[in-house]
């Protein structure tokens, strides 16, 4: 058995072990109200504003006001039990999602690019996302949710592996 056969043997589809910041869970409800104040503010307008609003918006936006609020409590906290990461001397290891889930694993060899990313609102939370970057046809990894300083550091230990495992990552 060559080395790369061994190392592929060794990387094993698994639930990683950290899970991101708790401090998530507030930004994912307030990014997904953000979505909903606006779908909500439209069709009120809409339906405050028109002579004879169709029935169907009336029962849209009544809907939008139900689903909402459940929306907003179940989102954050089922993905917050979903999103976990872990990195190892060999690969990254990734699960996201909440209704539609992934599990990741890019060896440490195939990594490209480390990049850590913080929108505005991550900055309120004091959050980062990082993406790993690979040679990869799914894509690159991204961990969101990270609180800033775990992603800096994070970043800085992965450059630092990857600048000493040989490969040629593609």
């Amino acid at each position: 058995m060559n080395t790369e056969e061994s190392t592929t043997l060794q990387l094993r589809l698994r639930p990683p072990e950290h899970r991101v910041s708790r401090r998530a869970i507030g930004h994912w409800a307030a990014s997904a109200g953000a979505g909903w104040l606006i779908v909500l503010a439209v069709q009120a307008v809409v339906v405050a504003t028109a002579d004879d609003p169709p029935s169907w918006l009336t029962v849209t936006l009544v809907l939008s006001c139900v689903l909402a609020p459940l929306h907003l409590l179940v989102m954050p906290q089922w993905r917050y039990r979903v999103h976990r990461w872990e990195v190892t001397g060999e690969a990254v290891y990734t699960q996201s999602g909440w209704l539609k889930q992934e599990w990741r694993i890019a060896p440490i060899s195939r990594i490209q690019t480390v990049d850590v990313e913080r929108g505005p609102l991550e900055q309120l939370f004091g959050l980062a996302r990082l993406t790993v970057t690979t040679a990869s046809a799914a894509g690159p990894l991204r961990i969101s949710g990270l609180d800033r300083e775990v992603a800096v550091t994070l970043a800085d230990e992965l450059t630092r592996t990857t600048q000493a495992v040989r490969g040629d990552a593609t």
